[in-house]
Order: structure tokens, then sequence, then C-alpha cells
């Protein structure tokens, strides 16, 4: 029986669970070669078939989703009645449901899903639209749109293991190993279904520490995969993550994590004996790695004429991209980068502090983050701590007037915090939007470590004034994930929409990753996903952290988004324009 938010209120401090078991190393084994004498069985499973298995996974996670929500409060030391339950109902089971439907429909297509309207750009690349696709998507999400935009010179194919037989993908069946991310429960979900079902792997998940209380909840919804031998969890350390990545039965690997655990991986632990494999092309793991290794994400915002409920409605925009899971994204806000002549840019900034110091403060359930929060203090002394201080937390943080320069801290690294760095760029002394635009294009490439995820901010007036010259900037942003006038966070959230860093990384230097995950339209080649939102929504984003109705709202959209219908829409048009 599902445990309810309201049978489990954990203390504001937070419910320290039993942890789970480590699995045992015989068991490891033994899970893998039972995967191992599937994994050829799992390439015949027909495309109906294949869409039971989702079908019965969505009706599994409705079953768990109350005890999600209850878990992770627990663990990130909130209430499960507390505002911050809301943000876990959309960003855990919702995404994941969705998810799942949207690759069941995929694969009910013969694994050819429509793909929607196509254009091309001025260069000629080929970009479809995939949002919204239908009266479903349009109504709860007004004004959202978003575009998979397709590699050059690559063909505008889709699933490829559905579009031709096994024998000519040459693909003899794979045990795939998913090192499950720690922050953001629908990570672990996600991932292993875009191995399963898009590349056509049989997986072996091992939970992270930090959320393992979700894995027997995910083997529970999995529960048909896991008994008909396609799927499977285990629990342990990095050390066991090690065991894993070396053990000759594991085929392919994927991670969601940091760079420095990608190079331990890959390369070796010890610095020394990274550098000896790098410099004679050995590494340590000689088998395909895909991963999704964070970002230092900045929000590019384009000088205009902004009106004061504008500017408002935008500093909550940004502070709630900080804020979001206690800052504990890949995708969160960590540059805001103005144009230093713009005459709303210090009245922005303080803005954007006010909105910060409303937030009430969250727990660093996430290990390290104090210590990281205290580098930053080290290099800026200066920086500004906003609202409430309590033990166990770490402060949302605005570092003002950080130097636009190569090299500078703040933009090198990913503070995986609350922290907040604003910097002033001087495009040539002027105001002008397209010259800073191009200014701060240039410099966000050049300067800002990560190729994962940007935001860039700009009114419907001056979008007019851009013209073409937002489409070049949008071509020039080496980011797999752009959000304009919305956190790209909402790409992840999406599903239909790719989700990894830009092309062109290497193992030996591997930015933000290799590869990626949701692209539910089945891509074969995808670049980048942009999603475009009105400067001011009609009603409080889900995202924002001020949302005053999002544990109904979540609970509903959750229900929704598992099979959408007109007799759900008015609670769920309800719960929203109550926020």
């Amino acid at each position: 029986m599902s445990l309810k938010a309201a049978d489990h209120q954990p203390s504001p401090s937070g419910l320290h669970m039993s942890p789970t078991a480590a699995t045992a190393p015989a068991e490891t084994d033994r899970k893998l070669e039972a995967l191992a004498r599937r994994k050829k069985d799992w390439l015949q499973v027909p495309l109906a078939r294949r869409g039971d298995y989702l079908r019965s996974a969505i009706d599994g996670l409705l079953d768990v989703a109350d005890e999600w929500v209850v878990r992770a409060c627990a663990a990130k030391g909130e209430r499960a009645d507390s505002p911050v339950a809301g943000e876990e109902w959309v960003s855990g089971p919702m995404v994941t449901v969705r998810y799942l439907r949207l690759l069941a429909e995929a694969l009910e297509s013969g694994g050819q899903p429509e793909p929607g309207q196509w254009r091309e750009t001025a260069s000629g690349q080929r970009v479809a639209r995939v949002f919204p696709r239908g009266f479903y998507d349009r109504l709860p999400y007004p004004g959202i749109d978003a575009e998979v935009w397709i590699e050059p010179n690559k063909p505008a194919s889709q699933g490829r293991v559905y579009s031709a037989t096994r024998a000519e993908n040459g693909v003899p069946g794979r045990v795939g190993l998913v090192l499950g991310a720690g922050n953001v429960g629908s990570i672990v979900p996600t991932d292993l279904l875009y191995k399963v079902f898009v590349e056509d792997q049989v997986a072996l998940v091992k939970m992270n520490p930090v959320n393992e209380y979700l894995g027997p909840l995910l083997a529970s919804a999995f529960g048909a995969l896991v008994d008909d031998g396609f799927l499977d969890f285990v629990y342990g350390d990095a050390r066991l993550g090690g065991h894993l990545c070396q053990h000759p039965l594991v085929e392919a690997i994927h991670l969601t994590g940091s760079e420095q655990t990608f190079e331990a991986i890959v390369w070796g632990g010890d610095v020394a004996e990274r550098a000896r494999r790098k410099r004679s092309g050995r590494p340590l793991v000689d088998k395909p790695v895909s991963a999704e290794l964070g970002c230092v994400t900045p929000v590019i915002v384009v000088p205009g004429r902004w009106s004061l409920e504008e500017m408002r409605y935008q500093a909550r925009h940004v502070a709630s991209m900080v804020a979001h899971n206690a800052s504990f994204n890949c995708n969160a806000a960590k540059v805001l980068l103005l144009c230093s002549s713009w005459y709303l840019k210090q009245a922005f900034v303080d803005a954007v502090a006010e909105a910060l110091a409303e937030i009430a403060p969250r727990r660093a359930y996430y290990p390290g983050a104090v210590a990281r929060y205290r580098t930053f203090l080290e290099h800026y002394p200066t920086a500004q701590a906003l609202g409430q201080r309590a033990d166990g937390v770490v402060p949302w943080t605005l570092i003002r007037s950080v130097p636009a320069q190569p090299g500078e801290y703040a933009l090198q690294t990913e503070a995986f915090c609350g922290v907040l760095a604003e910097v002033a760029l001087d495009a040539g002394g002027s105001a002008d939007p397209q010259a800073f635009l191009d200014a701060a294009v240039e410099f966000v490439n050049q300067n800002v470590r990560g190729t994962l995820s940007c935001a860039l901010l700009a009114c419907s007036e001056t979008q007019e004034q851009l013209r073409d010259g937002l489409e070049q900037a949008l071509t020039a942003l080496r980011y797999g994930a752009i959000g304009v006038n919305v956190w790209p966070g909402v790409v992840f959230g999406l599903g239909v929409t790719s989700w990894g860093a830009f092309p062109g990384h290497r193992i030996e230097e591997i930015g933000s990753g290799l590869g990626v995950v949701h692209n539910a339209l089945l891509f074969d080649h995808p670049q980048r996903s942009v999603v475009r939102a009105p400067f001011r929504m009609p009603f409080t984003p889900p995202w924002f952290a001020d949302h005053r109705n999002l544990i109904a709202l979540g609970r509903k959209i959750t229900q929704f988004e598992a099979d959408p219908s007109l007799r759900q829409l008015p609670g769920l048009l309800g719960s929203a324009l109550l926020g």
C-alpha cells in the first residue's frame, strides 16, 4: 500500500532512513550473469510487448509516487507537506511518468514517431518542432515551444534500433551499467529507460548512496522488466562502482555525475596514472561510456526596456533557477551575465538578491556542499549571503561584480550549491541588444565551463528588435540545452527534447559529457534542444520557488501526464491558477 504524504511527517531537520544494505560482490556478479543471459532475448522483444512494459511501469510509478515524495522530502530535510514536496512531485514522479508515456507512444508508432513540423536555419540546419504536440500540451503549458536541432551534415533519422533488423545494426545485445545520480530522483529512471528502450541494452543500475532509498520503489515500479530479467538494481559505494565498471560482463556504461567521477572511472583514480594513460592513449575502461557531467550554467540577460512587473518576475525566475533542489542541479543558474551599460543592471541584480532572500533556506543534503561553499568564500570574501541562516544550510549567496576574465574561478568551477555569480560584460560601451548578445555568446563559449545548459532572457520588444540576430545567437551557442525565457531544467523535463552536452567532447577532454538521454522522439543525431517561453507566463510556473499550490499541482499533473484527458483538465488548470 502506498504511503501517503499525510501519514508520515519527518521533522524539519530531516529523517535519516536506514541505508539500503550494500549488494554483496557475489550477488552483483550473479545479477550481471543473469542479465547477460537475457541480452539477446531483449533484442527479440516486439514493439507491442515493449510498450506493455512501459505502460505497466506508468501504473507502477503511480503506485509508489506518494512514498517517493515522502522519502525524498525526508532525506532532504523537508516536511512532506512543505512547498518543497510539490517540487519533488514535479521533478520526480511527473517527469518520469511523462517520459514513460512518451516512450510508449513512440514505440506504438513503430519506433518512428511523427516529429512535428520541420524547418531549416539560415545555415541549412534541420530543426524539428517537437512541442507542443497537441491539445494536451498546449493547454497545461501555454506558450511553451520546443525544438530539437539535428547535427549539421547528419540525417534527420529516428529510432535506429527500430528502423532496421538487429543484424543490419550490427548490435549483438549489450549489458549496460547505469551509475545513478544522487540529486534529482527522475534522473535514474529516465537514464535507464533510455539505455533499455532507445539504445537496446539490458541494464544493471547502481543506485547512488545519496538517494538509494528510491531503489526499491523503482524496482517495484519497473517490476515487469526486473521479473523478466532485463533490468536489475544494486547498492553500494564507489568501490562497487569501480568493480562494475571493470567487470567483463559490463559492455557499456552511462553515468550522471561529475567530471572528476568520469576521469576516475575512465582514466584511473590517481592523478599521475591518469596523465600517463592519457599520454599513451590507454584508458582504464575501454568500453563505450556516455555521461552527463554538469555545467556552470549561465543566464544571459539581454538588455531591453522592462516594466517593473517584468523585472520582478524575471528576478523570481532567476532566483528559482538557483534554488530548485537546493541548487543541487547541473542546470542550476550559476552565472548571471548582464550588460554593464544596461540602465536596469543594478536594479535587476538587487531584485534577484531580494527574491533569493525571500526563499526559505534548504538543507545542504548533498555531500561536499559546505566545503565547496567555503572554497567559494575564500575566493570571494565579499560574497553576499542572503536570507535566514541555519545549521547544515548553505545560504543563497550572490557574488557581485565577478570579473569577466578568462580563468575566473566562478566561471570555471561548478559550485553545486546555492551560489550565483554576477558578471557585467562591456559590449563596447553600448547597451545595444545585438552587440551585447554577440559579445555574450562569444564570452560564454570561450570562458564559462561546460556545454550542457544555458538560459537567455529577452523581452518581446527586444526579440522583435533582434529578429534574425537571436537565431544566429542560438546557432552559435555551444550548449546542448538552451532555454529562451525559461529555465533550462524545462528542457530536461519535457522528455521530447534531448538532454546532454553539446556534441564534440572526447574522453580525453570530457567537459559536460558524451551522448544524450530523454529524446523521446528517438532522433539519431540531436545536437541541441531549444525551449522558448513567453517573457512573462500567465500564471506562476511550477518551477518557481514561490509557487503557492505546488503539492496539489504536482499530484494532478502527475496523474494527467500518465493519461491525459479532458476530465482532468479543470482540476489541473485550477491548481495551476492558484499558484
